[in-house]
């Protein structure tokens, strides 16, 4: 197999902020292809700073593993071992490798990935866009240009933010979620939480820090708004942990390290009773629509990054106002956008 990457530069309409991270508009994302056997296997990796990744770690990871990919693209299980075995962690780059794998693979076959998994794309939910922190004249624009969609996920976790969420459930119908990105103590999580509940709040994303498992537990027994894990939920071990703490986990691929990690995770979730979100970073359509063939098997959908950008290179799974299609082509079902000069 031969494995090139090169840059894959992303913009997003609007400053994108969230809790304890820099804000920015510049995504230092890279597209990571597989050719053999005549075939090509796209993927992305989505580093985040958040996560302590950048591009250059990235295209590290990459270049380690490169050399120990093998010639057979079915192999999987024997070549994440392999390559888990000369480096661990890196999960963007993991997942980026994984994605063009299962792109290859449903090319080889002619199949799109969701249907060589057997999965029914007629039940895959709607999906939310995200609102990140803004002042309340910033708050105003961005809601202008999604207030058409069925769900909101709105961004806490800094002064005015509650004013903000009630400016914004005033002027919208729909359904909306809180993300507060691990920005409370437990206590201050119940009180805010108390205080929003009123508005009609479906789900809130991580209110504690990650490590404070004990703190979702207590948070969750004192409020009525469900409870999910996110910066808590990385791999398939974070799942037992998270058992009795929350309602549900919302799983990214570029914190799982790809697919086959995500179904795995996917089904112990569901074997243990939570409720299942799939997530995304600010990604393009390529990797929203590597997600998106597990869509069918959630309860609710994040994929929100082809709306939140200035220019996708891609055209995939995200359709229009939070609709996801799963396409019959095979592999991702991407295709590559030529981009005006």
């Amino acid at each position: 197999m031969r494995l090139t990457h090169e840059p894959l530069p992303l913009e997003t309409q609007f400053e994108f902020r969230i809790a304890h991270a820099r804000a920015r508009l510049d995504r230092e994302n890279l597209l990571v292809r597989i050719e053999h056997e005549g075939v090509e296997g796209l993927g992305e990796a989505a580093p985040s700073h958040y996560y302590g990744e950048n591009r250059a770690l990235v295209e590290t990871a990459l270049g380690i593993w490169t050399p120990v990919l093998g010639e057979d693209p079915f192999a999987l299980e024997g070549l994440f071992a392999h390559m888990d075995g000369v480096l661990q962690e890196n999960s963007a780059a993991h997942a980026a490798i994984d994605m063009a794998l299962h792109d290859w693979i449903g090319k080889r076959l002619g199949l799109p990935v969701w249907k060589w998994l057997g999965l029914d794309p007629a039940r895959t939910p709607l999906s939310c866009v995200t609102l990140g922190l803004a002042s309340p004249d910033e708050m105003e624009r961005k809601l202008e240009t999604v207030k058409d969609f069925p769900i909101l996920k709105i961004k806490l976790g800094a002064p005015g933010d509650v004013d903000n969420l009630r400016r914004v459930r005033a002027r919208y119908r729909g359904r909306i979620r809180v993300d507060a990105n691990a920005s409370w103590n437990a206590s201050d999580a119940v009180r805010v939480l108390r205080e929003i509940e009123p508005l009609d709040i479906e789900l809130v994303e991580q209110p504690v820090a990650r490590a404070d498992l004990d703190g979702l537990k207590w948070v969750r027994g004192r409020v009525g708004i469900p409870v999910f894990a996110d910066e808590s939920c990385h791999r398939l071990g974070d799942i037992a942990n998270l058992v009795g703490r929350v309602d549900g986990v919302n799983l990214k691929l570029m914190k799982t390290g790809g697919l086959r990690e995500m179904l795995r995770m996917i089904h112990a979730a569901r074997a243990h009773g939570l409720r299942i979100m799939l997530g995304s970073m600010l990604e393009s359509s390529l990797a929203l629509s590597a997600a998106a063939q597990l869509a069918p098997l959630a309860d609710e959908l994040d994929l929100d990054g082809h709306w939140l950008m200035k220019d996708d290179p891609f055209r995939g799974a995200p359709g229009e106002r939070g609709v996801i299609r799963l396409s019959d082509l095979p592999g991702l079902g991407v295709e590559r956008l030529m981009r005006s000069a």
